[in-house]
């Protein structure tokens, strides 16, 4: 038979519970008030791993996100950063990057999103926003197809943005075959006088007709210098191929179309419409 248990024991045992008792909410208050730090952070503000999945960063809220909110969190993109010696020693002051080597690019070396963004030459010719380039990826793993929750999105592996539908739109080689030149256009440029426009005058003229550029800007700069033109087709090349550009109609257009470009485009994307109202602007 068990022996009773003293009303001195009794009395512990009731101090013990109460104080685990205690203990445990003080416990849950702690992880519930620093769940909530991490959830809201300082001043109210979301942390960065829920930051990263917050809708702006996915269609089809990315679609209306105004560059505002994009530099809201991203502003140090626009911050002047380059380095004034490289890692290997080099000094920037001596020696030049590839984009300076065309003669439309004034100025020391700047960082890749000033030079598309906010540089005096960018926002002459361009009109350019974050969601030009940036149509949402996915931070998980940037790749299409690995989880159930990304399959059949529109993902292009380990980049930010997609190249072929963005930067190979001003960064890819001139195609001067199938324009029938007699060769490169750094090697043949002389005999045209460095003048797109002794040709261009009347081909193609329905051109730059997109929200991201400033047509009538190029057309006026392209009149006096064909580095103006050669700059964003041919002369910054990135890729070792050309951008498949949309054949708008023009006045005089052959109605005939030639093998190379039966598959292309005829009309814009409909993102880049001049007409269609744009939510991105920086205010």
């Amino acid at each position: 038979m068990n022996s009773p248990v003293s009303s001195t024991t009794r009395r512990w045992i009731e101090k013990w519970v109460s104080a685990i008792g205690l203990i445990s909410v003080l416990a849950l208050g702690l992880v519930a008030a620093s769940t909530s730090c991490q959830a809201a952070g300082p001043a109210g503000k979301t942390d960065y791993q829920r930051a990263r999945f917050d809708p702006i960063h996915f269609k089809p809220a990315i679609e209306k996100a105004t560059d505002q909110q994009c530099l809201a969190c991203h502003a140090e993109v626009l911050k002047p950063s380059v380095r004034s010696t490289s890692i290997a020693g080099v000094k920037a002051n001596e020696a030049k990057a590839w984009y300076q080597d065309v003669s439309t690019y004034q100025g020391a070396q700047d960082t890749f999103h000033r030079r598309h963004l906010t540089t005096e030459y960018a926002t002459k010719v361009m009109q350019m926003r974050c969601t030009t380039c940036h149509e949402g990826s996915s931070p998980r793993d940037e790749a299409p197809n690995t989880s159930a929750d990304n399959q059949n999105v529109a993902l292009t592996l380990r980049k930010m943005v997609n190249p072929e539908t963005s930067c190979l739109k001003c960064h890819g080689k001139m195609d001067h075959e199938i324009m029938g030149l007699p060769g490169p256009w750094n090697e043949v440029k002389a005999t045209f006088q460095n003048n797109c426009l002794l040709c261009h005058s009347g081909i193609r003229t329905n051109r730059h007709q997109v929200n991201y550029l400033r047509a009538d800007e190029i057309e006026t700069l392209g009149a006096k210098d064909g580095n103006v033109c050669f700059g964003c087709h041919g002369g910054r090349s990135w890729y070792r191929i050309a951008y498949p550009y949309t054949r708008h109609p023009w006045e005089g257009m052959s109605p005939d179309t030639p093998d190379w470009a039966k598959k292309r485009p005829t009309e814009t994307d409909v993102r880049f419409l001049n007409s269609v109202l744009q939510q991105g602007k920086t205010k």
